[in-house]
């Protein structure tokens, strides 16, 4: 046997050192040297910052539903208006001043009802489509043109809203896609927001036109001639059937926003619902590892080095003696 190679002691293990120094060395572990960069996370729906809470869309399916009994009164309503001024155009003795005055007024008020609700739907939407982009972050973080601020106030902005909305709608529709965002039908969203434009415009088209035609008619200074006054009349009454049939294009609007807001709910409770799926290449760490802390020795090796055979004792060369002397 040989002295220790640590305190020169009388080996007795097998790694050339003594029990007290094998020991030790078995308490002083090495840390286990880290591993491999992590694996890419998850690909599944983090549901954590999802909102799915459907207060705000029950209550604008509700405001629609109420929504569109309104918009058929203020059908009926052009409708009478539209009656009276052909009345008028066939025999203008056979209409009132009284029948003039109660087709304006129920128009007025089936108008001032569905105002009253657009106000509330404008508020409720504005707070519900900032929803659905804030969990379409989440979905897809990064993915898209437009800040959440945007999501609420580009229905308020002049001019750019005829399209800021829609492209935030795109995002959303393509982060909430159950399927992904490669297999994206957008035939209902394209299908309402084209409806929607064409009616804004066309209301407000018709809304202008009969504004200052009714100006002008009702003005003090307005005398016209016979023939005038007849031309003014037809102008009126066509004006008056091109706004029946944007409040249809409205109506339609309207059903197809109260599917958009039904079908949109839907898919990102979808979304969200999704299980967690491995990340690419079997999930498996990749690289060498980061390096160990200072201080510590490299995994596999000892702290103070590998044991030394002891140095061969004095004499001549090749002559042998036992280790403890001569007995």
């Amino acid at each position: 046997m040989y002295p220790c190679g640590n305190c020169r002691a009388v080996a007795v293990g097998p790694d050339g050192r003594c029990a007290a120094c094998g020991t030790f060395q078995q308490q002083y572990q090495q840390p286990p040297a880290p591993g491999g960069y992590p694996a890419a996370p998850s690909v599944g729906m983090p549901t954590g910052g999802v909102d799915l809470r459907r207060g705000l869309a029950t209550t604008l399916t509700v405001l629609f539903a109420v929504a569109l009994p309104a918009l058929i009164l203020v059908l009926v309503g052009r409708g009478g208006q539209y009656g009276v001024i052909g009345d008028m155009l066939d025999d203008p003795t056979s209409v009132t001043q009284k029948d003039l005055d109660d087709a304006d007024d129920f128009f007025l008020g089936a108008w001032v009802i569905f105002v009253l609700l657009t106000l509330a739907i404008a508020v409720v939407w504005a707070v519900w489509f900032r929803k659905l982009r804030l969990n379409a972050e989440v979905f897809a973080p990064g993915g898209h043109r437009f800040s959440t601020g945007w999501a609420a106030g580009a229905w308020f902005t002049p001019v750019v809203s005829l399209w800021f909305p829609k492209q935030i709608a795109n995002d959303i529709w393509r982060a909430s896609s159950p399927l992904g965002p490669h297999a994206v039908n957008r035939g209902l969203l394209n299908g309402w927001w084209v409806t929607w434009i064409v009616a804004m415009v066309a209301n407000f088209i018709g809304n202008l036109r009969y504004s200052m035609l009714r100006n002008k008619v009702e003005s003090s200074t307005y005398s016209p001639s016979l023939s005038e006054a007849k031309d003014d009349i037809e102008s009126l009454h066509s004006i008056l059937a091109f706004d029946m049939f944007a409040t249809v294009i409205l109506m339609a609007a309207a059903i197809l926003a109260l599917l958009l807001v039904r079908q949109i709910t839907a898919m990102q409770e979808q979304r969200a619902a999704l299980p967690p799926q491995a990340g690419p290449m079997g999930g498996q760490g990749y690289g060498p590892g980061a390096p160990p802390p200072y201080g510590v020795p490299p995994q596999g090796q000892s702290p103070y080095g590998a044991p030394q055979m002891p140095p061969a004792p004095p004499g001549q060369p090749g002559q042998q003696y036992p280790p403890y002397g001569h007995g």
